[in-house]
């Protein structure tokens, strides 16, 4: 039989089973291209773009944190961000020129713990169908449901461009991380749990 990853979703279980696992299967894999580098590393970008890992794990931080604060309970995403300042374009957070690859990991590796517990309280007081804040403007509100459904979609999109980025940087190409791989940069994966034998 073949070793399993730990971040690998279940092979058959429940809908919320295999959303967060879908989720932290993208989230794992988008952290393992982001992982070890230094700051001309994470400053990289291919051709035009100024797209850099750097500024995705910035983006994405904001992302974690507005999902599961603004988005689900109406509250402020947190001091770290100011969203009355972005634009549709997200200038202000995929900029992470000013920012240490120390301070990149941390705000990722953060805003993931963060949305996890976010996300468990949650799911224990309502479930996926529950309405959360985000809505409209009319009256409609999305449900959790909706909301895990976007960040996925949101993870899909940018662990694509991980892909792009980290090849550049130095030759790292691969659909998932190893199965024994553990963060070399930043804190412990918590959700990274060991694998049986």
């Amino acid at each position: 039989m073949t070793k399993t990853a730990p971040w690998f979703p279940p092979l058959a279980s429940d809908e919320l089973d295999h959303l967060v696992g879908a989720l932290d299967r993208l989230r794992t894999t988008f952290r393992w291209k982001a992982d070890g580098l230094d700051g001309a590393g994470l400053a990289q970008h291919v051709g035009a773009s100024a797209l850099t890992l750097g500024g995705l794990l910035k983006h994405l931080a904001a992302v974690e944190d507005t999902t599961f604060r603004w988005k689900l309970a109406g509250q402020h995403p947190g001091e770290m961000w100011h969203p009355e300042t972005w634009g549709d374009n997200d200038t202000e957070i995929l900029s992470a020129a000013h920012d240490t690859p120390e301070q990149l990991y941390a705000a990722w590796d953060g805003a993931v713990a963060r949305s996890r517990e976010r996300l468990d309280a949650a799911l224990a007081d309502g479930g996926l169908d529950q309405r959360v804040a985000d809505g409209d403007g009319a009256g409609n509100h999305a449900s959790l449901r909706r909301l895990l459904f976007d960040l996925i979609e949101e993870y899909g999109r940018h662990t694509g461009h991980a892909d792009l980025l980290r090849e550049v940087v130095d030759g790292r190409v691969g659909e998932d991380p190893p199965v024994d791989w553990r963060p070399q940069s930043g804190a412990p994966l918590t959700w990274i749990r060991e694998s049986p034998e």
